[in-house]
Parts: structure tokens; C-alpha cells; sequence
């Protein structure tokens, strides 16, 4: 099912719904407050690539987050996280608002993007296993969650550490 929704970059309005639909979406306050770290970090926020789906009535009901993130030197982003409400999940509004957060990404000329997330929904976007790549993380994880897309064809993907933004405490 395809959801029904305006995808958009976020306004700085929208922060506490923002707010709210990552409270909504997590068990707890623990990504809502990273989406807030992210927003007041000046490294690692990107105007322009924080998006949002809005329904029919005007509700924020799904967000996506791109930031700056290095692997080994290189720049990269990454995405973290996607929210929905649980009331819209299942219906395409988180497919609708990464995808356009990625080809955001992609017209502003980032050629990177990791993200730590589930194996079975990002690929679809065209993420790949990193650990392919010499990509890794200094936490365990399990590798294949921890995952890579190229959003410029040409660009290499360099091997190394993911260095997140400090809010994410790895």
C-alpha cells in the first residue's frame, strides 16, 4: 500500500512534531532526543536533509534523517533514524520520505550513506552490506545491519570506521 502524503524537508516548525512522531515511533525517548542533539550540532546537521511526510490533513506523520558522519576520512552521511506513527506504519509513508531524503542527498552531491538499521528494508533504497566494503563500526553489531549505499555511481566506497556525530555515543 502506498501511503497518501506530501514529502518535504523539514521547516524549523516542525521540530515538535518531529519530536513527537519519533516519540511515537520508539519505545523510548532515546531517538527523539538524538533527532534534537543532531538539530543543535553544527557539524553534523545538513539543511535540507532532514524530511518529513505530512498527510491529507496536515500532519506530520513520518520523518527521516540524513547527517554528517566520516568513514575513516572520508565524508559521508548517515541516516538515522526513520520514523512513522505507529498508525501509518506498513503503508509506504517511511519508504516515501527516505527515498526523498536520499535524493535530496543525492542532488546536493553527497555520494555516501551508511545506515544501522534493519536487513530486510534498506536494501530496497539500494543499501549493501558494508562489512563488503572494510566498513565497520566500533560496536558490535551484527553485520548485516550495518549497511552502505552509493548515491553517486562513480564514487568510491572507502573502507575504515564510521565516526557518527558525538549525539550517537559511538
Amino acid at each position: 500500500m502506498t501511503a497518501h502524503v506530501t514529502v518535504r524537508p523539514e521547516t524549523a516548525s516542525d521540530a515538535p512534531s518531529v519530536r513527537e512522531v519519533v516519540l511515537a515511533a520508539f519505545p523510548d525517548v532515546d531517538e527523539a532526543d538524538l533527532v534534537d542533539a543532531l538539530r543543535a550540532d553544527e557539524e553534523a546537521w545538513i539543511d535540507g536533509l532532514s524530511w518529513v511526510a505530512v498527510d491529507a490533513a496536515g500532519h506530520l506523520v513520518g520523518h527521516s534523517l540524513l547527517t554528517r558522519c566520516h568513514i575513516g576520512t572520508a565524508s559521508a552521511l548517515c541516516l538515522a533514524p526513520c520514523s512513522v506513527r505507529p498508525d501509518r506504519q506498513r503503508e509506504g509513508v517511511g519508504t516515501a520520505v527516505t527515498a526523498a531524503a536520499l535524493k535530496a542527498a543525492r542532488r546536493a552531491g553527497e555520494s555516501l550513506v551508511v545506515v544501522l538499521g534493519h536487513p530486510d528494508y534498506y536494501p530496497r533504497f539500494g543499501f549493501e552490506r558494508a562489512s563488503t566494503h572494510g566498513i565497520r563500526l566500533s560496536i558490535e553489531v551484527p553485520d548485516e545491519s550495518l549497511m552502505v549505499l552509493r548515491l553517486d555511481p562513480g564514487a568510491r566506497i572507502p573502507p575504515g570506521l564510521v565516526r557518527y556525530p558525538r549525539a550517537f555515543g559511538i
